[in-house]
C-alpha cells in the first residue's frame, strides 16, 4: 500500500496556509505560494538544484511576485521562522492511525510516496509518530522522478518486491495521485475529503477518509489486490 503524505495523512495546507498568512499578514496567496513551490520542486526532481537552494530560492520568488525584495539573509530568516511555526502546526487527520494500525495488523507493506523534500517529510513523520508504520519512504527528489511519473510508482514497488498490479496508491490529488498510480499499473485511490464534484476518470477508485480504506481493500480485493504481504 503506497500512501501520499500531505494532504493525505499530515493537513499540510491547514498548517502551510497559517504560517504563510502569520509572517506575511495575508490569507488569500496560497494559491500562489503553491503555484512557485511546485515550479521549484519540478527543478529539484530535474536534478538542476537541491531542496535547500529551492526552498530559499521558491520563498525569494513568492516575496518578489507580491513586491517585497528582500536580502539573502532576510529571505532565510523568512524562511527559518515560517518552518518554525508551520513544525508546530502539523496535525494528523483523525483517520489516520486507525486506518496505518489496521494494514499493519494485516501485515500489507506500505510505503509513503511523496513529491516533497524528504528531510522535512520524515521529520513530520517522526515528529507525528508514523515512523513505526513505513517500511519504505519514497521521495522524489532522491529517485529522480515525481509522481504521476511511473517511474516514482515503478521505483517504490521495486523497493517492496512487488508487481504494480499487487499494489495501490491513495493521495489527495486526483491526477498526480490516483490517475498517476492507475496509468503506472497500479491501483489509484483518490482521496476526495472535501467531497467535490471532480470527473473521475475511469479506473480511479473514490473514497472520502482513510476510514473507508479497510473496506475497499475488503470488497474489491479481486480487482484492486493488496501488496505482497510478509
Amino acid at each position: 500500500m503506497c500512501l501520499d503524505i500531505d494532504d493525505t495523512l499530515i493537513d499540510f495546507t491547514s498548517a502551510g496556509k497559517r504560517a504563510l498568512s502569520l509572517l506575511i499578514g495575508r490569507a488569500d496567496l496560497w494559491p500562489l505560494w503553491e503555484r512557485i513551490t511546485d515550479w521549484h520542486v519540478a527543478r529539484v526532481v530535474a536534478g538542476e538544484i537541491d531542496y535547500a537552494s529551492m526552498h530559499h530560492r521558491r520563498t525569494q520568488c513568492f516575496l518578489a511576485e507580491i513586491g517585497v525584495v528582500l536580502e539573502a539573509e532576510d529571505v532565510a530568516r523568512f524562511e527559518r521562522r515560517r518552518k518554525e511555526v508551520l513544525r508546530s502546526s502539523w496535525r494528523l487527520f483523525d483517520d489516520v492511525l486507525p486506518c496505518l494500525e489496521w494494514l499493519r495488523a494485516a501485515d500489507v507493506l506500505i510505503a509513503a510516496v511523496t513529491n516533497a523534500s524528504g528531510a522535512h517529510q520524515r521529520a513530520k513523520l517522526a515528529d507525528l509518530g508514523l515512523t513505526r508504520f513505513f517500511d519504505h519512504v519514497a521521495i522524489a527528489g532522491e529517485v529522480g522522478a515525481a509522481k504521476p511519473d511511473p517511474v516514482m510508482f515503478h521505483a517504490v514497488c521495486a523497493v517492496l518486491d512487488c508487481d504494480p498490479s499487487e499494489a495501490a496508491h491513495v493521495g489527495d490529488k486526483l491526477h498526480t495521485d490516483a490517475v498517476g498510480a492507475r496509468d503506472a499499473g497500479l491501483e489509484g485511490v483518490w482521496l476526495d475529503r472535501t467531497g467535490g464534484d471532480a470527473e473521475v476518470p475511469e479506473g480511479v477508485h473514490v473514497i472520502g477518509g482513510l476510514d473507508e480504506l479497510p473496506q475497499l481493500l475488503v470488497s474489491e480485493f479481486a480487482r484492486i489486490g493488496v501488496p505482497a504481504q510478509r
